[in-house]
């Protein structure tokens, strides 16, 4: 169980506070914004009206005590930049701070963010791939060119198996698992794929546009 400091009561920090309390987090939150307090408290062990960017406040909440500080003030970029530098300084151990554009996302990481997040980004590049081909039904960015595809099977990969279409070596290529029936399952190497099926494929876009 970890415990977690959430920085920002807003659409975002809420989404995360429901998911991690889903997860068995203790989460404590902070917003200078009553309103959004109570209304996030439903789903949090614990949380207080105040100013993120106070050293005396930021200082009682006992800072190195938590795992992760999350920074998801979304109504002013001085006051994320202000405290994700005070919370290094107070020893957190790790802080994943939100940003909302490119320059942002480099001020915060200079300034003690070990991680940013700048979900606007990520949501339309997903997208993006996603609508540019009919085969793609979903993607998983992991970095610049590494991502994992959800795709249909092509027509002529049907009723063949994993091992005989060796994709691997063919395409450069790797299937992960198989969505099948809506469960996901571990492929076997005798595993008979079908119209019907989807695949998760680990790879570059430049090789699942070759293949798909």
């Amino acid at each position: 169980m970890k415990s977690v400091l959430l920085i920002g009561a807003g659409q975002f920090g809420t989404h995360i506070a429901k998911r991690m309390g889903e997860l068995r987090c203790e989460i404590m939150v902070v917003d200078t914004e009553e309103e959004r307090i109570n209304a996030i408290l439903p789903f949090v062990t614990s949380a207080q009206i105040g100013d993120s960017t106070n050293a005396d406040f930021m200082r009682s909440l006992g800072i190195p005590d938590y795992d992760v500080c999350f920074v998801t003030i979304s109504d002013s970029f001085q006051d994320s930049l202000e405290t994700t530098a005070l919370l290094k300084e107070l020893g957190a151990r790790k802080v994943i701070a939100r940003a909302q554009n490119d320059v942002q996302e480099k001020f915060l990481r200079r300034n003690g963010a070990d991680e940013t997040v700048y979900p606007e980004k990520h949501t339309a590049i997903r997208l993006a791939v996603k609508e540019a081909s009919d085969s793609i039904l979903d993607v998983l960015q992991l970095d610049h060119d590494l991502n994992i595809y959800e795709v249909r099977v092509p027509r002529e990969w049907c009723n063949r198996t994993i091992a005989d279409l060796d994709i691997r070596k063919k395409h450069n290529l790797n299937i992960i698992a198989v969505r099948t029936s809506d469960q996901l399952v571990v492929p076997m190497p005798n595993m008979l794929l079908n119209s019907e099926d989807a695949i998760l494929v680990l790879g570059s876009m430049k090789d699942i546009q070759k293949v798909f």
